[in-house]
């Protein structure tokens, strides 16, 4: 029963942070590419993929911290169903080109990120 606590806790931080960072690069930014969905998709690949091999491997920790962090915060942080949702509205626009890009750049610096966080968490 506690997991599930330590999941939502974790859930409940990476949804705010997520809200809120979207926010903040929307403003900064505007909305004509849904760039603050996009900053979120990358950066939650990115420490995925830095945090996976160092808590499997590197440090062994309690795994209910992978719990909190990996579960619970990123997986209420990265917005994989916002993004999907986002590219379909510019589709229903008829604004394909950036759709395309978003589709594009999202999954290949995604992956890159994730990449990058591995190689990371190699050398630390």
């Amino acid at each position: 029963m506690i997991n599930f606590f330590i999941v939502g806790i974790g859930g409940f931080a990476g949804a705010i942070a997520r809200y809120a960072i979207g926010l903040w690069i929307d403003h900064r930014w505007g909305k004509s590419f849904p760039m603050g969905t996009f900053f979120i998709n990358i950066s939650g690949s990115f420490l995925i993929g830095l945090l996976m091999p160092l808590f499997m491997g590197k440090f062994i920790m309690n795994p209910q911290w992978r719990l909190f962090l990996v579960v619970g915060f990123l997986g209420a942080y990265t917005t994989f169903s916002t993004f999907e949702y986002e590219t379909g509205s510019l589709l229903s626009n008829g604004e394909w080109s950036v759709a395309l890009w978003n589709v594009v750049l999202s999954v290949l610096v995604g992956f890159a990120a994730l990449r990058i966080g591995n190689e990371l968490a190699r050398v630390v």
